[in-house]
Order: C-alpha cells, then sequence, then structure tokens
C-alpha cells in the first residue's frame, strides 16, 4: 500500500468524524427541538459527503468497491468508538470488543488475495 492509497482512507476518516456528530452529536441535546437538530444534522452531513464522495471516487483507484466498503465501517466503528466514550461517556464493554474483533476478520477475508 502507498502513501496516496492513504489518502482516500484519511478522507474516509474525516467524513466519519463529521458523520457521527450528524447522527449522534445531538444525543447530547435532548432538550432541543427536533427540528433544529436535524436541520443542523443536514448541515454537519453535507461536510461529510464533501469528504466522502471524493474518498470513495479517488479510492476506487486503489480499492475495489467491496473493500471501500468494510475499510469505511472499520474507520466508522474506530471514530464511533472514540466518539461514544470520550463525548457521550459511554462504557466500552467486553461484547463491543468480541464484535469488532469478527468485523475485522471481515476485513481480513475482504482484503486477503485469494488465487
Amino acid at each position: 500500500m502507498d502513501f496516496k492509497s492513504l489518502i482516500p482512507l484519511a478522507m474516509l476518516t474525516v467524513s466519519n468524524i463529521f458523520m457521527t456528530f450528524a447522527w449522534y452529536g445531538h444525543l447530547k441535546f435532548k432538550q432541543s427541538p427536533l427540528w433544529i437538530v436535524i436541520l443542523v444534522s443536514w448541515g454537519i452531513a453535507f461536510f461529510e459527503y464533501c469528504f466522502q464522495v471524493p474518498a470513495n471516487r479517488m479510492g476506487h483507484s486503489y480499492f475495489s468497491a467491496p473493500q471501500l466498503k468494510v475499510a469505511q465501517e472499520v474507520i466508522t466503528l474506530i471514530v464511533f468508538t472514540v466518539f461514544s466514550v470520550t463525548y457521550l461517556k459511554e462504557e466500552f464493554k467486553w461484547n463491543h470488543i468480541v464484535g469488532f474483533i469478527l468485523i475485522l476478520l471481515a476485513v481480513f477475508f475482504v482484503f486477503k488475495k485469494w488465487d
């Protein structure tokens, strides 16, 4: 994997940070009216798409579509774990680790060259 192939993965990471805040950031503001939360989430999601769409287009030069999707899911889990522990102050439990390990097995099977 060369340096240029890491750029789309970095862009997917940035897009996932935006999307995690768009989808879950409002959970700390349950007193806010739902319509405001929806509009703010859409505004944040716009920036997610500004990174995600070019990341997938560029990334498809280095990875297959299934590889991009699996990589994006792993990035999402990492970003979400950090977010839920630090921002939402939720506990990271042993069963979460087991689930993530199973997803990492999916990464192995998708990225391994089977000849």
